[in-house]
């Protein structure tokens, strides 16, 4: 069954651009809240297709953390926008988990939420708040114990 997106919804976007340098907390959802990434390896192809981004320096991940149906992710926007920074990192993911998974279809809602974060905001405080996600799920006791993340302060 589709997911019907509120037609005021798009507009939300408009007007907002990323800033190079800035620091941003992402959010994006899959399809239909899809708990794809309990799937080790659909997991790690959407970790190779962030590593990618970064070592390609498209983006400068700090931290983020794959969650059964969303990711969270901090990052420093160098010089691609977000929008087309997830464009590519949804894309790319999609089709290596559609033809690893054997599906045909989304793999990712359209949109993704970001919030940027102001300069005197703490990194390391905002980062923890990501990477405890696992921990609020109840998906472990320690976040050591959970596989789908990394941060640039491990």
């Amino acid at each position: 069954m589709p997911v019907s997106i509120p037609a005021y919804s798009r507009d939300l976007r408009k007007g907002r651009h990323s800033e190079p340098g800035r620091c941003y907390l992402l959010t994006t959802r899959t399809a239909r809240r899809e708990p794809f990434f309990t799937q080790y390896t659909a997991a790690r192809l959407l970790v190779g297709e962030m590593r990618a981004l970064h070592e390609g320096e498209q983006v400068a991940s700090l931290a983020w953390v794959v969650m059964p149906d969303h990711l969270h992710g901090l990052v420093r926007a160098r010089a691609l926008g977000l929008d087309e920074l997830m464009r590519l990192l949804e894309g790319r993911s999609a089709r290596r988990i559609d033809q690893h998974l054997g599906l045909r279809g989304a793999v990712w809602q359209d949109g993704y939420h970001d919030r940027a974060l102001r300069r005197d905001e703490d990194l390391r405080d905002v980062a923890r708040y990501v990477l405890a996600n696992p921990l609020r799920a109840g998906l472990v006791r320690r976040i050591g114990d959970y596989p789908g993340w990394d941060a640039v302060w491990s």
